[in-house]
């Protein structure tokens, strides 16, 4: 790992979640332990398992790791952060304003923006003042804030005035009320962010085009917010695949395909690349063997794969085709976070249904290019359409500039403008647009590539956007009527998938996700584990011991109850492009992974 030869005082891995920001934060930090440096070690990552990974019990302090001299580690829990915030930040307000207007403020402090000032406001200490790393000459931190929240702290402090103001409801800048007396914290923090002889920002990526384009989003944006200092790691290259695999050949052959087409901006940062590992990165040994390039000391060799598992305890797709067809109507969400096989997955249901005789809508807010390369043709009874986001959003921020924004001054015009910009702005743009086709799934079936989170969905609803303004101009129509969130909170008209795949970061990300929707009213219907090793059967040594891996974590799936329904569908050979490259993930009779090693 040549960035150990680089390391500037503060280090920060971000990246999508399971592309391994956890192993090699912790796997650098024992590196420069080694090298007699004194390091601090912090997790801000939600889905953290720093804990397992060095086999020690951690809280908000610094604790020594055992084996590991001059090494320390603490886990900031950014949902406890946020937990806490909101009480600050809301209690002061229980019992002088009414009930509904109190629930109104926790959820507007309940998404994903607030859990990110929230921990930004823990460790923004260990960065802007003195006194909280002065021991320390490293501070690696596992998971780094957003450009957006970055932005957010360096806009002027006239936040009370302008939260008083807005009746939207819509904003995610609430947390930051309740922040202002730290403003030259804040200050000292951004400014060593952004000060490229103190601070590196490690972005990791997987050799894949989703990984490596989210990579590519995350270096713009941070760019943008002044974070200059960049390096790239891509991190679980195959480097010599079995030959007599065509899986581990295939697979190999795509990461190749996915570098040699790496975004720009991306390929003028320095980088280097990580084996992939056919062990768990757990224990002190693994890590610094990681980081050395060795193989481990105890670590049992790989052992070979054999043939695809049928799992009939975690069947296929076929179940979850033959409830929608017999339904024969109703909507589809397919949700789930970046990179996982969303559209690849809707677009899979939406041939197939409409090949079984259904009329079907597929819509999404993916780029056209991607969902016409995905299709790459046409099906008898399927009707394809696309929401842009960047139209929408237009069209949202316009409205609401020209309705909250007119009477604000320009420092609350500012702060309006820079929330506008955050990830909740989209979902709720989009949602409007969304919420045009799902009369539609009364009468046929309607799948929804992306959707929006259940945070979008009570915001919207608190603030009558969508659900109390209508009902109160319903009168006596009012008990026929269903708004959007009503039709959504309904089971036999909504069915939603959450795709994932099966690796430990990427399931409990899923598990966030289906907390928040529960939050919402709206129970997932089915889960999807995409692009399963262990389902398509590999020979490949390093392949093999991680499809092992993927089959405990499908057992404490399955003991955890979190998915009422389960479909796992295996890694492809052939890309999953076109009608009939799609007819791959549906299972046909005596063969429940169809495609898994043709082709």
């Amino acid at each position: 790992m040549e960035l150990i030869n680089h390391a500037t005082r503060f280090l920060f891995f971000t990246g999508k979640g399971g592309v391994g920001k956890t192993s090699l934060s912790c796997a650098t930090a024992i590196a420069l332990a080694g090298r007699g440096r004194r390091v601090l070690l912090v997790s801000t990552d939600p889905a953290s398992n720093l804990d397992q990974v060095l086999g020690i019990a951690l809280d908000g302090r610094p604790t020594p790791v055992p084996g590991v001299e001059r090494l320390a580690a603490l886990n900031i829990d950014p949902e406890k952060a946020a937990t806490d915030y909101r009480e600050r930040t809301v209690g002061p307000f229980r019992g002088v304003l009414p009930e509904a207007s109190v629930r109104q403020m926790e959820e507007q402090l309940s998404g994903g923006c607030t859990v990110e000032i929230a921990a930004f406001d823990q460790f923004a200490g260990l960065l802007g003042a003195a006194e909280g790393t002065d021991g320390f000459d490293h501070v690696v931190f596992d998971t780094a804030p957003t450009g957006h929240t970055l932005r957010l702290l360096k806009l002027p402090s006239a936040w009370d005035g302008f939260l008083r103001d807005n009746t939207t409801g819509t904003s995610c800048i609430g947390p930051l009320s309740g922040l202002g007396a730290q403003q030259a914290v804040y200050a000292a923090a951004v400014a060593a962010l952004q000060d490229g002889a103190r601070t590196t920002l490690v972005l990791v990526t997987r050799p894949e085009a989703s990984s490596l384009a989210e990579a590519e989003r995350t270096r713009e944006e941070l760019q943008a917010a002044g974070l200059a200092n960049q390096r790239l790691v891509i991190n679980g290259v195959l480097v010599q695949p079995d030959t007599r695999d065509d899986l581990a050949a295939a697979f190999a052959r795509r990461g190749r395909e996915a570098l040699a087409a790496m975004p720009a901006g991306l390929r003028g940062l320095a980088s280097e690349q990580v084996a992939l590992q056919p062990f768990e990165l757990v224990g002190v040994e693994a890590l610094r063997s990681l980081a050395a390039g060795v193989s481990p000391v105890g670590v049992p060799e790989a052992e070979g794969g054999g043939a695809a598992v049928a799992w009939p305890e975690a069947p296929d797709l076929g179940p979850l085709l033959d409830e929608m067809e017999r339904a024969g109507r109703g909507l589809v969400m397919v949700m789930g976070k970046g990179g996982v096989g969303k559209t690849t997955v809707a677009a899979a249901l939406a041939v197939e249904l409409a090949r079984r005789g259904l009329p079907v809508h597929l819509t999404t807010t993916d780029p056209a290019a991607h969902l016409s390369a995905t299709l790459a043709g046409e099906v008898a009874g399927l009707r394809v359409s696309r929401i842009d986001p960047a139209v929408e959003i237009r069209a949202y921020t316009e409205h609401v500039l020209a309705t909250a924004g007119a009477d604000l001054d320009a420092a609350g015009r500012a702060l309006l403008e820079e929330d506008l910009r955050s990830p909740c702005t989209e979902e709720i743009a989009v949602f409007r647009a969304f919420s045009q086709t799902l009369r539609e799934a009364r009468r046929g079936v309607v799948i929804l590539d992306t959707a929006p989170t259940g945070h979008t969905l009570l915001l919207l609803d608190a603030t009558g956007a969508y659900h109390r303004d209508v009902m109160r101009g319903a009168a006596s129509g009012a008990g026929r009527l269903k708004t959007p969130l009503m039709m959504l909170q309904d089971p036999a008209l909504t069915r939603v998938l959450i795709v994932t795949l099966p690796e430990a970061t990427p399931i409990d990300e899923a598990a966030r996700l289906q907390r928040d929707l529960r939050r919402a009213g709206i129970e997932p219907w089915g889960w999807v584990l995409n692009r399963s090793l262990a389902r398509a059967g590999v020979q490949d040594p390093v392949l093999a011991r991680r499809a092992a891996v993927e089959r405990q974590h499908l057992r404490e799936l399955q003991a955890a109850g979190l998915a009422p329904r389960i479909a796992v569908l295996p890694w492809l050979v052939r890309e999953p492009v076109g009608v009939e490259g799609l007819a791959q993930m549906v299972p046909v009779a005596g063969n429940p992974s169809p495609g898994a090693r043709s082709g």
